[in-house]
């Protein structure tokens, strides 16, 4: 009786192990099915052209794992607030914080998903947020990055709005990818609004505003 029980036991195992699909396989069907009509994940970056760029829809992710935070990115697809405040590809428009929601099961699932998506360029372990001097002066004086970020300082938003808000970067960005970004900007974003600090910012400086920037709340 107890030889029964245990392979009426293993046999269940097996069969919810076989036709149980993992989070990753279920994630990747859904972003195929309610995402991939505005977001890219297959990298290197597509983008060639000015042309190519206004094309696109939404941000591409194909290194969401290495820049997001896993545990923002479950919430805020269950309850999608603007990141951006003018519309994607927009200089002019308000952003209308039309983006679809998803269930928490959908949600799980797909961040399952885009967290396996991630680039060799992010090393880890490199910056730890930090609310340092160098940062806050690099960022507000030597490149004023606030001239298209928002930012909040002791309570009050700041800054401009045609980039995306790093209002809340502490708990949404990844350190490392931050650092990453400003050093290698043409390998994510090879057609873009965004300076390349490379020559104008030594490695230094590009570790203090990166450390500033995961530093906001």
């Amino acid at each position: 009786m107890r030889l029964l029980a245990v392979t009426v036991s293993l046999g269940a195992a097996l069969l919810v192990t076989m036709t149980a699909p993992s989070y990753a396989a279920g994630g990747d069907a859904i972003f195929k099915k309610s995402c991939a009509g505005c977001h890219y994940t297959d990298g290197p970056a597509k983008e060639k052209t000015i042309a190519d760029q206004l094309a696109k829809k939404g941000p591409e992710l194909w290194y969401a794992g290495s820049k997001f935070q896993k545990d923002w990115l479950v919430a805020w697809l269950q309850a999608p607030k603007p990141i951006r405040p003018l519309k994607y590809n927009s200089l002019t428009d308000k952003n209308p914080g039309d983006h679809p929601k998803m269930s928490a099961g959908d949600a799980d699932a797909v961040t399952e998903f885009l967290m396996g998506l991630t680039s060799p360029e992010v090393k880890a372990g490199v910056i730890k947020a930090n609310n340092n001097v160098q940062g806050r002066n690099t960022f507000t004086k030597k490149m004023p990055c606030g001239g298209c970020h928002e930012y909040s300082l002791k309570g009050v938003v700041l800054g401009g709005k045609s980039g995306p808000s790093l209002v809340g970067a502490s708990k949404r960005l990844n350190p490392d990818w931050i650092y990453a970004f400003l050093a290698k900007t043409k390998v994510f974003k090879p057609v873009r609004d965004m300076p390349d600090f490379t020559g104008a910012l030594n490695p230094k400086d590009m570790e203090s505003v990166a450390a500033y920037v995961a530093a906001f709340e």
